[in-house]
């Protein structure tokens, strides 16, 4: 997270920005979704059968239509306060039992286990933005 001006509201609980998400600006799911339309115009699912007598890779055709369908679906319209997000989300749960508008407020931050399923795509960006909001750099 930049510490330019940014809209609070899209500051989600774990301290993720939605505003720089891919699933909330929704680029990514357009792209999908007008590839696959393209493919389908195409009959490219035909084509492929053709192609992969000679490029094997085409024999999976099929399995990355679904994946490109997979991608139309990460689309996030809404923000994780505004009921955006994974409805699991233990992070969003646990702050609204607790009162507090995000992780940044909890003092249990720093070793919560709650926060480790976003390690994976994130990296340590979940935790620098919480210490950054929490240090008052947002």
């Amino acid at each position: 997270m930049k510490t330019t001006k940014k809209d609070k509201n899209l500051t989600a609980y774990c301290g993720l920005y939605c505003g720089d998400c891919f699933n909330y600006k929704g680029e990514i799911a357009d792209l999908a979704r007008d590839l696959r339309k393209k493919l389908r115009g195409a009959k490219f699912d035909s084509v492929s059968k053709g192609l992969s007598k000679y490029f094997k890779q085409f024999e999976n055709y099929a399995q990355c239509y679904e994946v490109l369908g997979a991608m139309v679906r990460l689309r996030c319209p809404k923000t994780c306060r505004n009921g955006g997000g994974p409805p699991f989300c233990k992070i969003r749960k646990c702050c609204q039992d607790k009162e507090i508008r995000g992780c940044w407020e909890c003092t249990e931050f720093e070793t919560c286990k709650k926060l480790d399923f976003l390690k994976p795509i994130h990296n340590d960006a979940v935790m620098i933005n919480i210490r950054n909001i929490k240090n008052g750099k947002f």
